[in-house]
């Protein structure tokens, strides 16, 4: 029943904080799988068109492929991160665990959601930056992949996803634990209130986010290669991608490209699912396994 609690938890958690920030997710996905330059009137113009153009619902496109990738993810990484901590807890009884254990209980967590989503992560960016007429839906935009580039693609930009998602996972996992354990420290074993969990979240997705930022330029180049074209082979493999957009774009408008965005809806996305969670888990603790 714990583990149904944490499925149940992290998939409203996942769902919620996904929708809250879907068409800006769309507009950073755009600007990451292009060469257009950066800019706060550029996330405006393209808010703006995309309205104008496809309507209120196309602000959300795409994002029933996230919900279909986003509420399994969360789930696996939120239920798997409760389970890594049992097994990586020695003798700490239910206390927190120690800094570098607390780092990789996320990492792993993060792994393993990556590893057993991955398909639907790579056509959701798909459908985020291409227009109906290219993909009328996740099932057509699935068929026609499959169809018109192999099976292979559902994979691509694999690699650099594992490699980001781990550092990424470990950090905002160990930064909201540590938070939670500080406060308690501080305030006499006191629960933080929804406000300081979001603001604890906020931190873990600022961190987690900025430090892994160049590896989710270089994943949603490599899924997105192939969509207009033969693929070219400056984005054949993680190192090339790299090399090719730090040449092409530099550093801070190539590979940090749209940062600042995401530091405006990595935080609130995160600071929602980890605050979610935790809510979720307590009224289910309280309400239904209690009642049990």
């Amino acid at each position: 029943m714990e583990i149904l609690s944490s499925l149940t938890s992290g998939a409203i958690a996942g769902a919620v904080a996904k929708t809250a920030i879907a068409p800006l997710d769309r507009t950073k996905i755009i600007f990451q799988t292009s060469n257009t330059r950066f800019s706060v009137q550029g996330v405006v113009h393209v808010l703006t068109q995309t309205y104008t153009t496809n309507g209120f619902t196309g602000l959300f496109r795409g994002n029933s492929a996230t919900m279909m990738r986003v509420v399994p993810y969360a789930s696996i990484q939120f239920t798997s991160h409760e389970q890594y901590k049992k097994l990586l807890r020695i003798d700490e009884g239910k206390g927190a665990l120690p800094p570098v254990r607390r780092f990789v209980a996320g990492s792993l967590a993060g792994m393993t959601a990556a590893l057993l989503t991955y398909p639907l992560d790579m056509v959701r960016a798909r459908l985020a930056i291409t227009q109906k007429k290219k993909y009328t839906g996740l099932i057509n935009a699935f068929t026609r992949i499959y169809r018109d580039e192999g099976m292979r693609t559902f994979y691509r930009g694999y690699v650099p996803t594992l490699i980001g998602i781990m550092p990424y996972a470990g950090i905002s996992f160990f930064t909201y634990e540590t938070c939670k354990k500080a406060f308690g420290e501080f305030y006499d074993g006191k629960k933080p209130t929804p406000f300081h969990r979001l603001a604890f979240g906020a931190c873990a997705g600022l961190f987690g986010q900025s430090a892994t930022y160049p590896i989710e330029i270089v994943r949603r180049r490599m899924q997105a290669d192939g969509i207009y074209g033969p693929r070219r082979p400056e984005y054949a493999h993680m190192w090339s991608t790299a090399k090719y957009v730090y040449k092409t774009e530099g550093l801070r408008t190539g590979l940090y490209k749209g940062l600042s965005l995401n530091w405006v809806k990595g935080p609130v996305a995160v600071g929602i699912s980890f605050t979610v969670y935790d809510l979720m888990q307590a009224f289910i603790g309280k309400r239904i396994l209690d009642d049990t």
